[in-house]
């Protein structure tokens, strides 16, 4: 097949999106399709060979968060969708430029697959200090988009109900996939142990983006528990007011590659604070490098995270709860390596394969229903005239 990915982010840029589309399309190569992949245009220089074309469109960094590009309007978007003559339009968490590809698909009559993977009405809410009026138009714009797809994909049980209680049709589940030979506990690292924990403190880590939806604020309290160390990885708008807030923790800034996997598999605790999460990749890979994890019992984490099997669920936006879950593990080094050696378990065998293969499906299963709505649409019209006759 011939494949266009509208993607809102692509590498340099580190985030979930931006994973998950490089992924993608290096999957499809692999089984011998023809990706081609649109995107905003990033500040940053490339860091890897991109593994099949790109398109990079202009785009404006976010105004108070630059890591976050828009591309700005164009025609030429359609002009490249055209030219790559795909037999499927691929819209990866499609909001602004998302938006345009969806326009873009509907007037070439290709078919389209949106991947739900951003909770942006909850964003809109998070940095609308609670007005609701930005989340009522995220959604609106969101159904809008997500309304004219052929089919949705969405990463989580708790994601897809979201979608369709927002009446959002057609909702499939398709999961991320993990690399679990990079993220392996082979790959501990004593000295690197020492280094960040010189008095062999309890090494717990929150790897994300240091932003205000992520609500890494709510690791205050484990900063301050006797015996442990708190390491951000990430960077992000918040930083400078998170140095303030978590005086003891080491700051690593961004990480990747082997790098970030000799981290994970250092830790004895993973700890994610964010409740907006539709997935989370992060726990993922610290669930596939056998760390004991605590997450918000909500949206993603409760279909990654089994609660005192594979690690702890705990009260949302509750600095207390994620106190108490972390030191309740700091303290019983025995439930930490069987909640990390349960975690590898679960997840070695969820492979990038595994879930490419199961987009590759959704994409032939869409194909056929296009087929198969174009062929009735003239004999329903000519069923029709002979009714009105």
């Amino acid at each position: 097949m011939r494949v266009a990915i509208v993607t809102e982010s692509f590498p340099p840029d580190i985030n979930g999106v931006a994973h998950s589309v490089l992924r993608t399309a290096e999957h499809l190569v692999r089984r011998g399709h023809e990706p081609l992949v649109v995107a905003p245009a990033s500040a940053a220089p490339p860091t890897v060979p991109d593994p099949c074309p790109v398109v990079r469109l202009p785009s404006l960094p976010l105004p108070g968060y630059p890591q976050v590009r828009l591309a700005l309007p164009t025609r030429r978007l359609e002009q490249v969708i055209a030219g790559h003559r795909p037999d499927v339009v691929h819209l990866a968490s499609p909001f602004v430029l998302g938006a345009r590809g969806m326009a873009a698909a509907d007037r070439l009559g290709i078919p389209a697959v949106a991947v739900y993977q951003t909770d942006l009405a909850g964003y809109a809410r998070a940095y609308r200090a609670g007005s609701s009026l930005g989340e009522v138009a995220a959604w609106r714009r969101l159904r809008t988009v997500h309304c004219a797809a052929v089919r949705t994909l969405a990463p989580s049980t708790p994601a897809a109900q979201d979608l369709t209680a927002h009446g959002v049709p057609r909702v499939r589940l398709w999961r991320r996939g993990v690399d679990s030979v990079r993220f392996d506990p082979a790959h501990r690292d004593e000295e690197l142990r020492r280094r960040l924990a010189p008095g062999g403190e309890v090494l717990v880590g929150y790897v994300g983006r240091l932003a205000p939806e992520k609500r890494v604020d709510l690791l205050a309290g484990v900063a301050a528990l006797p015996g442990v160390r708190l390491v951000l990885v990430g960077e992000g708008p918040s930083e400078p007011m998170l140095r303030q807030t978590l005086p003891g923790a080491a700051f690593l800034g961004r990480m990747t590659g082997d790098e970030l996997a000799a981290l994970y598999a250092s830790l004895d605790i993973f700890v994610h604070t964010g409740p907006l999460e539709t997935f989370c990749q992060t726990i993922q890979e610290a669930m596939a490098s056998g760390v004991a994890v605590v997450g918000p019992a909500v949206g993603g984490p409760l279909d990654l995270v089994a609660h005192r099997r594979t690690g702890l669920l705990v009260q949302p936006k509750s600095v207390r709860a994620v106190t108490e879950a972390v030191s309740a593990l700091a303290a019983d080094p025995a439930a930490r390596a069987r909640y990390g050696e349960a975690a590898r378990a679960d997840v070695a065998g969820r492979t990038w394969e595994s879930v490419g293969d199961q987009l590759i499906d959704h994409y032939h299963e869409v194909l056929a229903e296009h087929r198969f709505l174009r062929a009735a649409a003239p004999a329903a019209a000519t069923a029709a005239g002979g009714a009105a006759a």
